[in-house]
């Protein structure tokens, strides 16, 4: 998939989620196989530019091209210097939030709010993409109720307006994260627009991106909450589509050096107390799926320290390699 200059391959991109795609997530996403990790969202008020949230968000040194900063907000002219600052600070790809579904965003008017107003979107789009010499890229969902579905529209206006790729979660706002996501939508869309279409919802596994991608006709998927807790699902995803082929899942072994070493990163990047706090999500994460998931995270959520943490870890998951052992 091509936006602007950029090659986005393999074409499966870590979708923009709020308090999840950070630095250390987008690096570690991109390391195992991720073609594009979009940030979590920026806001555009210049008046929390500065401030030690926006500052850590708005941190890509080192980070691998293209560098993909989404930003939220409802006035044309106020988006517009927020494309600019953050182009100015590294972003060679900017994206502008008209997904999120939550409320503290939405009452603001601003995420998918601004859906219900299609000459706002229209002014949004056009304002940022002539502020900036590179690509604008926008995401959204099919709508603001299933009363209300204007994917469509929203996609023509964008085409129009100069946006370069278009993200559609397969939901309305209303439907938040809840039933099943509707491809059909994402396939309407993509039949009716000439920029790349990305396709977002419920890829969750190589045989479900690989199937969104054949029923909606979409350049590329995005994941967002399937890499929660599984960042190497992006490998997976690459070698699937490349070959047809499954990956084996990492054993015991190779999920405690990834996730160690995302828990470095952390504390590295924000500090040791936030940092320590900020891994405790990552680490329920990573344990969803295991029957010893509840004690532990009841251990792991005590650690107070990256010592403490890093420890428990190790030895959770030496745990689970144990039996492997015992039974080769």
């Amino acid at each position: 998939m091509q936006i602007g200059p950029y090659r986005i391959d393999p074409p499966v991109v870590l979708a923009p989620m709020a308090g999840v795609t950070d630095k250390p997530f987008r690096l570690l996403c991109k390391r195992l196989g991720a073609g594009l990790a979009v940030s979590e969202m920026t806001t555009a008020d210049p008046k929390l530019w500065h401030t030690r949230k926006s500052l850590h968000r708005m941190d890509h040194a080192g980070e691998p091209e293209p560098v993909s900063v989404q930003i939220a907000g409802y006035d044309p002219a106020m988006l517009a210097e927020a494309a600019r600052f953050n182009v100015a600070n590294g972003a060679q790809i900017v994206d502008i939030n008209m997904g999120c579904p939550a409320k503290k965003v939405c009452s603001v008017w601003s995420g998918s709010a601004l859906l219900q107003d299609e000459p706002l979107v229209a002014r949004i789009c056009k304002a940022v993409a002539e502020a900036v010499e590179v690509p604008v890229t926008l995401k959204i969902r099919t709508g603001w109720d299933r009363e209300h579905k204007n994917a469509l529209n929203i996609a023509r206006i964008a085409e129009d307006s100069g946006i370069a790729a278009l993200s559609v979660h397969g939901r309305t706002r209303a439907d938040k994260y809840e039933g099943e996501a509707e491809y059909d939508t994402i396939a309407a869309v993509k039949a009716a627009v000439r920029i790349p279409v990305l396709a977002n919802g419920d890829v969750t596994s190589p045989e479900r991106a690989r199937h969104v991608l054949d029923v909606t006709g979409a350049d590329a998927v995005m994941v967002g909450r399937g890499a929660q807790g599984r960042p190497w699902i992006f490998r997976e995803i690459a070698h699937y589509l490349a070959t047809g082929e499954t990956l084996p899942e990492p054993g015991p072994a190779e999920v405690a050096a990834i996730l160690l070493g995302h828990l470095e990163h952390l504390y590295a990047f924000y500090g040791e107390p936030a940092g320590v706090r900020i891994a405790r999500k990552h680490l329920g994460w990573y344990a969803k799926d295991r029957p010893e998931n509840a004690a532990f995270r009841h251990v792991v959520n005590r650690a107070e320290s990256p010592a403490e943490q890093l420890r428990l870890t190790a030895e959770y998951f030496a745990s689970l390699a144990e039996p492997r052992r015992a039974a080769a």
